[in-house]
């Protein structure tokens, strides 16, 4: 399973515009995106975009149950 380049920004930009002060979940990520308008297969496939993402340190991943992710800004 492939991700393209544009997922990244596709769902920073989601988070980003609820100015989400806690990390979320995949699964209230997935929601946020379809409450924009964007589907995605499921949470799964959201978790492994931005697990992807994660070793490049475009996000973070709290390593809990469940997973949260959160995207770095410079206020963290």
């Amino acid at each position: 399973m492939a991700t393209r380049h544009g997922d990244i920004e596709r769902i920073r930009s989601v988070v980003e515009s609820v100015d989400a002060e806690e990390p979320l979940t995949a699964r209230e990520i997935l929601t946020l995106l379809e409450d924009h308008g964007i589907e995605y297969d499921s949470a799964h496939r959201v978790a492994t975009v931005l697990g992807r993402h994660a070793e490049t340190g475009a996000v973070e991943v709290i390593r809990d149950q469940p997973y949260r992710y959160r995207f770095p800004t410079a206020n963290n």
